[in-house]
């Protein structure tokens, strides 16, 4: 294949059309033409081998396993929010079981793109450390257009740990074999969040100007007179207004503030409770359904949770 693949994460509740599902790494391998695993588990995949069938565009593909990208001398620019990035050499995708990919292609590439996939099914991960701790890496939940953007060096950095689990997995099995694949991918894994870290302050302009959005847009919802009707708003609706994904939301809302998506909702929604406490009539029901609570208890929970007084004990403080 002579043109670049796309690929999009999918909304898991999509209607599936031309699924494909790999419940083994083995059966990615013969779908891509490939040489079979070395290891049933784990695999490391070189990018410029794949050979996809034709017709792969017309089809949705779910792993059973973790996929790790990392793709080399890709000739365009990404476009991230408004802007470009500003680190071309590699760019990496973390992808968890399940999830739904779709691939589109593009008969403009001028260079045959590099890199590797890193295939690791879960059970490799069975009674180890890290297979309680993958659901901690935020990452695997972010979407493809916030993929992590590496510097040359970061770059080899990752490149050189995949092929230390390369050459590990290929090597004689012992009993030692196990635990120093998973604490080489820990090590990746561990890079990553390091570097997503670093993109996120590299991005500082870009995600302040988020946090103005954000900031806008609970405004906006809290002074609506329908929010009676919508009810609270979620972590899940705020991050689909800023085409986001949550799990990304909030890793770069804590980098930039040390506060959650929901930690900010519920910061602006104190910050309305405080304003119709201490300017208007409306009783401790009332403003809890204005702001989108279903039970006024609720509300006053929530309140001297992140008060530490009741809602009408702070209308006191104003008479």
């Amino acid at each position: 294949m002579n043109h670049k693949i796309e690929v999009f994460l999918t909304d898991n509740t999509a209607p599936m059309k031309n699924l494909k599902h790999f419940k083994t790494i083995s059966d990615y391998h013969k779908f891509a033409n490939i040489n079979a695993p070395d290891h049933p588990l784990i695999s490391l995949v070189d990018y410029t081998k794949l050979q996809y069938p034709s017709g792969i565009e017309n089809l949705q593909l779910m792993k059973e396993y973790y996929t790790i990208g990392l793709k080399r001398n890709i000739p365009y620019k990404f476009f991230y929010g408004q802007q470009t990035y500003d680190f071309d050499e590699g760019i990496m995708t973390f992808i968890a079981p399940k999830q739904i990919i779709s691939l589109s292609s593009n008969p403009n590439i001028k260079h045959k793109p590099s890199g590797y996939l890193l295939l690791i099914h879960p059970d490799f991960l069975w009674n180890s450390s890290l297979a309680k701790q993958m659901k901690n890496y935020q990452f695997f939940g972010y979407t493809v257009n916030e993929a992590l953007f590496l510097s040359k060096k970061e770059e080899q950095q990752m490149i050189e740990i995949l092929h230390n689990i390369e050459k590990e997995y290929q090597s004689s099995i012992d009993k030692f074999s196990n635990k120093i694949i998973i604490s080489q991918l820990e090590l990746l894994l561990n890079y990553a969040e390091r570097f997503y870290e670093r993109q996120f302050i590299t991005r500082k302009i870009s995600n302040h100007q988020l946090l103005e959005q954000l900031e806008t847009l609970l405004n906006t919802y809290f002074s609506d007179e329908t929010t009676l009707e919508k009810g609270l708003p979620t972590v899940q609706w705020v991050a689909d207004s800023l085409n986001l994904s949550p799990n990304y939301l909030s890793s770069m809302l804590k980098s930039l503030s040390g506060q959650s998506t929901q930690q900010h909702i519920h910061h602006k929604l104190i910050e309305k409770a405080k304003e119709q406490l201490s300017t208007t009539q409306q009783s401790i029901s009332q403003i809890a359904y204005s702001l989108g609570f279903e039970r006024p208890a609720s509300f006053t929970k929530l309140f001297k949770n992140k008060t530490k007084m009741s809602p009408m004990e702070f209308r006191k403080t104003f008479n």
